[in-house]
């Protein structure tokens, strides 16, 4: 349903190694570079999430939140690490979510812009 997402980030070049740091441990990759934004996707592809520098506007606001696909727990455990040792905080250490579903493995990090960042393997 969604084809892709745009998020405002404070310091592109900070942002730029936290998301590689984050979204290589789930098998995607940085797939292009500009001097004002960057975008994310499987390697090789297109993007499906690009950074842009915000111009003092606030992060994304309550409620909101963008989860990524992973391929398996494993992936889930090493998300949540790579965004911790990235500057990232966690706000959900990974691990099963029986709430959302019997096979729900999850983990829940901010970034360092206060986006809130889920990892989920099914």
């Amino acid at each position: 349903m969604i084809g892709h997402a745009s998020l405002g980030v404070s310091d592109l070049d900070a942002s730029g190694r936290f998301y590689d740091a984050i979204l290589e441990a789930l098998g995607y990759a940085r797939v292009w570079t500009h001097e004002t934004a960057l975008g994310y996707g499987l390697p090789g592809g297109g993007d499906k999430l690009a950074l842009f520098p915000r111009d003092g506007e606030l992060a994304a606001g309550p409620g909101f939140h963008l989860a990524f696909d992973a391929p398996n727990r494993q992936a889930v455990d090493a998300f949540h690490a790579a965004a911790l040792a990235h500057g990232g905080s966690s706000i959900g250490e990974a691990g099963p979510r029986p709430h959302y579903g019997e096979t729900y493995y999850a983990a829940f990090v901010l970034d360092p812009d206060g986006h809130k960042l889920e990892t989920v393997h099914q």
